[in-house]
């Protein structure tokens, strides 16, 4: 197979791919990814060797979304990633020690031994094994920045391509409270990076449209329905509504523990409103009542790329919705629920089901 330096060839139009963050809920990305490679395979008319980066141009992913991420774009097939999650879940989230639980919930190392087996200790950003362009989506403490790296090789800060991919995705993953921040010497500096999720891009697509286009990532790829295809792929959205609440009741504690969620479930619905606006919405389920889907609806000027939206709304409403009403919506709206895998399982392969349609791809098969 070719390294993804091969991407950067001209071609009729590009594929972009973006993958939310959202801890274990991954597995429901997994499964619709799976139905997205089973409809390309069978659109393409290829054979088991077809791979999901052999389509896509450029993959990013921020979290759990950085793994899976870096794994399609080390031309990994579904089914490995899979096995990976349903084998290593367990062990990626081991609980702390009871003196470490007040730092954080689960024990890092597990997780970063896990990493460096997958893609291997010495692999860096902008290793040849990488079959497309990659971006991973960070939040560098030290700096208080978001930091959406690419192994983009005409990028400005194209040295980026000789960090340790492992340590990259570990630090996309490092959930405040759930895991250790990760160190690393960027140069002659030395940062601390935390997950990328609390930054506006847990949901990823905006950015990595804007990194494939705009002036200064020195891609400037063309945009137009007819041109691009980004592919958006989340973890299941559950917004807390309490029509009892009290105003009483929004102490300090009340509001340190709901508005970290509030603001990144608030970011991850722009981002996608933004994405419907300039796109052309093909896929994607109600944002809310007023805005509805966006689905042949005009945002503010020429549409800039085609749109494709899958997710799932983790409510008894939109577990029912999706012909899965017997799974309980608490048990798949954790971000660290391992003993739910089989039931995240059952709704990935749900949305791909009803939402992954070939029709979404047709203009796209070259």
């Amino acid at each position: 197979m070719a390294p993804y330096t091969d991407k950067l060839c001209d071609r009729p139009n590009r594929k972009l791919l973006a993958l939310d963050g959202g801890g274990i809920r991954g597995m429901i990305s997994i499964e619709v990814l799976a139905e997205i490679e089973r409809v390309l395979q069978k659109e393409l008319g290829r054979d088991d060797s077809f791979r999901l980066s052999d389509y896509f141009d450029y993959i990013a992913g921020t979290s759990t979304g950085a793994i899976i991420a870096a794994c399609l774009a080390m031309g990994k097939r579904v089914d490995e990633i899979r096995t990976f999650y349903k084998e290593s879940g367990g062990a990626m989230f081991r609980r702390a020690g009871f003196l470490r639980k007040l730092r954080y919930k689960f024990q890092h190392l597990p997780l970063a031994g896990k990493l460096k087996e997958v893609f291997g200790e010495d692999t860096r950003l902008g290793s040849p094994r990488l079959q497309t362009l990659l971006m991973l989506v960070l939040r560098n403490a030290t700096t208080d920045s978001p930091w959406p790296l690419s192994n983009n090789p005409r990028a400005k800060y194209k040295d980026n391509c000789d960090l340790p991919l492992w340590k990259l995705v570990r630090a996309s993953t490092a959930a405040p409270t759930y895991f250790a921040p990760e160190e690393i010497d960027v140069g002659k500096k030395h940062f601390v990076f935390v997950d990328g999720g609390i930054t506006a891009y847990n949901n990823p697509a905006l950015q990595l449209f804007m990194m494939a286009t705009t002036e200064p990532f020195n891609l400037n790829w063309p945009t137009g329905v007819d041109k691009m295809l980004l592919v958006s792929v989340g973890t299941g959205v559950a917004a807390e509504a309490n029509d009892k609440l009290k105003p009483g009741e929004m102490n300090l504690l009340y509001n340190a523990t709901s508005i970290p969620s509030a603001l990144m479930f608030a970011a991850l619905n722009q981002q996608d409103f933004i994405c419907r606006a300039l796109g052309d919405c093909v896929a994607g389920d109600q944002i809310d009542r007023e805005i509805g889907t966006m689905i042949g609806k005009h945002g503010p000027g020429p549409k800039l790329f085609t749109y494709a939206r899958y997710n799932a709304e983790l409510t008894q409403d939109g577990l029912t919705a999706l012909d899965v009403p017997h799974i309980d919506p608490k048990r798949v709206q954790r971000l660290d629920s391992t003993d739910a895998i089989p039931e995240l399982q059952e709704v990935g392969k749900a949305v791909g089901k009803k939402r992954v349609d070939a029709k979404h791809f047709k203009d796209f098969l070259t």
